[in-house]
């Protein structure tokens, strides 16, 4: 569905200051989106020459057909500098954040390294999250779509008697979160001693959950002469002692600054009394395009629940997700808000890394994220790779301090709001 540029909306006319709108004039003529994602269109069908936009490397026709039907037509940064030294064999550090188009950049040279001929296992994705594992192995899946590789997605919340006769027609590639997988491990129904290229997805985030050990642990299982790739949004010591156990000679690529928001984003604050939240909130998503999607980050799950029930008591289209509901029911969620219904989403931060809609048009801070990390992970959800989008941060009595780090972290790129209901 085509989405409209967030910032000819009507929230706009919330921002007090009229350099504001000049700015974001010139921001809309120097990116000039084409797509609606940076590196697709989805209209064009042409065939292009993939090994000159690739970095001159050499893409299978199958892969390049896969590619063509998936609407590629540039590849973004993280392809250009991993794509080439992955298709080599040599292991590969990618600091990136979500959304840079990392999956197609481990994707095509695992896809192509696989020989359907052989009847094992010989690529494992590990990633964070049911959603990431869930996305993952779907992109794998359409840059495979013209070859005979088999790939599944094992994760927590899906039968664990379905997984097993699914891998008992030994997949060649495995994309899954590290707990379930060293589950099938522990009960023999994985071998991964045939892995030539291992993969570790969001790895800082996996060590967050506390997947540190399982990462370990399933790695040992796999042979010393594979390939690995890391990606990761930061290198924290933890990370550091990952790499130098586990790959060797590895070369770093980094895109984008240090923990930095993307540029596409306008970034808006609001202050705002902790009784007038709602408000506030409902002031904004009146004002927004029903074609526009919200994503509306809360503290808690508890949070969650109650805000989503506030917003639909005020006839809002609007859904929650967090880590207390079934697999199958945040499925469901994630679809139905894929979709269009509904075009407002309240989540916790379980939807910050990892979720890839391209589509939302606005990330509201409703509670104020923790650190400057948390914050530029919840706000890249928007402004994904060429599209542009609006962050709102709403700002109460208890968090100045944290938004004194903000503006001193992003200065004038952070642009000060007023909302209706404080006009006189």
């Amino acid at each position: 569905m085509a989405r409209q540029n967030p910032i000819e909306l009507p929230i706009s006319l919330y921002i007090e200051d009229i350099q504001l709108k000049d700015s974001i004039m010139q921001l809309q003529k120097r990116i000039k989106p084409k797509n609606k994602q940076e590196g697709r269109s989805h209209r064009s069908k042409r065939t292009v020459k993939k090994d000159a936009l690739f970095g001159n490397i050499t893409i299978s026709k199958s892969v390049s057909r896969a590619l063509d039907e998936m609407g590629y037509t540039k590849p973004t940064e993280i392809q250009l500098e991993s794509i080439p030294i992955l298709s080599k064999g040599n292991d590969v550090v990618g600091k990136a954040q979500t959304g840079t188009g990392k999956t197609t950049a481990f994707g095509i040279p695992l896809v192509q390294s696989i020989d359907p001929t052989k009847q094992v296992t010989q690529g494992i994705i590990l990633v964070p999250t049911r959603e990431l594992a869930s996305q993952v192995s779907t992109e794998i899946r359409k840059l495979s779509e013209f070859l005979p590789i088999r790939t599944i997605a094992l994760y927590g919340g899906q039968s664990i008697n379905k997984q097993i006769t699914d891998l008992r027609k030994t997949p060649h590639i495995i994309v899954g979160t590290p707990g379930r997988i060293l589950d099938h491990i522990s009960r023999g129904t994985i071998k991964l001693n045939n892995i030539s290229f291992a993969i570790l997805d969001e790895a800082d985030q996996m060590l967050d959950i506390g997947f540190a050990e399982d990462m370990v642990k399933i790695i040992g299982f796999t042979p010393r002469t594979r390939q690995t790739a890391l990606f990761s949004a930061t290198i924290p010591r933890t990370i550091k002692r990952l790499i130098s156990r586990f790959l060797r000679n590895p070369s770093w690529i980094q895109v984008g600054a240090e923990i930095d928001a993307a540029d596409t984003i306008k970034q808006i604050y609001y202050e705002v009394a902790d009784q007038d939240k709602f408000k506030g909130l409902s002031e904004l998503l009146s004002y927004s395009s029903k074609e526009n999607k919200a994503l509306v980050f809360c503290r808690t799950q508890i949070g969650v629940d109650r805000l989503t029930k506030r917003l639909r008591n005020s006839r809002f289209d609007a859904k929650s997700i967090h880590g207390g509901m079934s697999q199958s029911q945040r499925e469901r969620v994630i679809r139905d808000y894929r979709s269009g219904t509904p075009k407002i989403l309240v989540a916790t931060n379980l939807a910050a890394r990892g979720l890839d809609i391209p589509e939302i048009s606005y990330v509201i801070n409703y509670n104020m994220p923790g650190n400057i990390e948390e914050y530029v992970h919840r706000i890249g959800r928007t402004g994904r790779i060429g599209n542009l989008g609006t962050a709102i941060t709403f700002v109460g009595e208890d968090d100045f301090n944290m938004m004194g780090l903000l503006a001193k972290r992003f200065g004038e790129n952070l642009e000060k709001g007023r909302l209706n209901l404080y006009k006189a």
